[in-house]
């Protein structure tokens, strides 16, 4: 397993442990050799560097070379996200709910700089799952001249509000938990953060998946195992603060913010902007980033393509959670796309 690397700007010893300072700082993992064409993958909502899209840059079970063998890869944390600056991990000054409320800007400038610490002045692609997805929008369209292709698997150019609003329910669990305290918990929230996964967790699949059972094929016995290992046992064990700090960047997500003044709020100029090619795949079944919404957006991107997963794992779909088939389908679609 790759080494996990700090980066903070204006940081040049680059050692093995987070930063000490007040400044925000990247944690990230690399592979492959810097000589090849560079490819950047963020992290998503609850991702961490170990599991972030690894069916695309590590070799399968069965030893099959992967789709990016032949790029520098550069796995990155998102910021909140608990390996990168986040609530439970910086220093006491800016700790918990003290905080900043971060946005995808802050990601993607110190993600640049990161990059070119690391000697990368331009991606060969950018490529994201979820959040990932919505970061690898707003790298296109902040450093439109850094980036020659965005992958964007189930995410979106701008948080809509239907996603905004699912938000707010596993939110609304955690904030008024017995045990939040708003904010000012001294031991983990974590009936809060229970609370929040069960509230999040039908939201991840399809009416489909559920109706198959499927949570037996992940060898759960019955659905509240699944529940109660799965979800308390993955997101119900997080920090309280660092799932609110994700939430705040993911609701706030919106290209449209950037651009001439005159174009401010317009999306279809603000996807007009972006000369990258981009490659789109949402799920067919994801609440989050519906297919509708991503046929909309590739309408107005210059060198847009939309390839929909035809899948029953909802948003889990697109970021390597589904089944052996949609991952395959995935890691085609990539590596053809790459080509051009």
């Amino acid at each position: 397993m790759a080494e996990t690397r700090y980066f903070t700007p204006n940081d040049t010893n680059q050692s093995a442990t987070p930063s000490s300072t007040t400044s925000l700082t990247l944690a990230y993992r690399t592979f492959g050799d810097p000589k090849n064409p560079a490819v950047f993958i963020p992290s998503c909502y609850s991702g961490k560097l170990g599991n972030t899209l690894t069916f695309l840059y590590l070799p399968s079970d069965d030893g099959v070379p992967p789709v990016l063998q032949n790029f520098f890869c550069v796995i990155c944390g998102l910021l909140g996200g608990s390996e990168s600056s986040s609530p439970s991990n910086v220093p006491e000054a800016i700790h918990g709910p003290r905080f900043p409320k971060l946005t995808y800007e802050d990601n993607i400038r110190l993600q640049h700089a990161l990059c070119l610490s690391l000697g990368i002045t331009k991606l060969h692609a950018y490529i994201g799952f979820s959040m990932g997805g919505q970061q690898a929008y707003h790298m296109a369209t902040i450093f439109p001249d850094f980036v020659d292709h965005i992958v964007v698997l189930a995410g979106s150019a701008r948080t809509s509000w239907h996603n905004y609003s699912f938000l707010e329910g596993p939110k609304a669990a955690l904030v008024n938990s017995v045990d939040f305290l708003d904010g000012d918990y001294q031991t983990p929230a974590t009936r809060g953060t229970r609370a929040f996964s069960r509230v999040y967790a039908t939201w991840a699949l399809s009416q489909a998946w559920f109706r198959a059972r499927s949570w037996e094929t992940l060898g759960y016995a019955d659905l509240e195992e699944y529940l109660r290992v799965a979800w308390e046992g993955g997101q119900g064990k997080w920090d309280a603060h660092d799932l609110l700090a994700m939430i705040h960047t993911w609701q706030g997500g919106d290209i449209s913010k950037f651009g001439p003044d005159e174009h401010k709020g317009n999306l279809e100029k603000a996807l007009a902007r972006i000369t990258a090619k981009a490659l789109i795949m949402p799920s067919r079944t994801d609440f989050y980033f519906p297919p509708e919404d991503s046929e909309e957006e590739v309408k107005h991107l210059k060198h847009g393509q939309l390839r929909v997963i035809e899948s029953i794992w909802g948003h889990f779909a697109g970021g390597g959670g589904g089944t052996k088939e949609d991952n395959e389908y995935i890691k085609n679609e990539v590596k053809r796309f790459l080509a051009e």
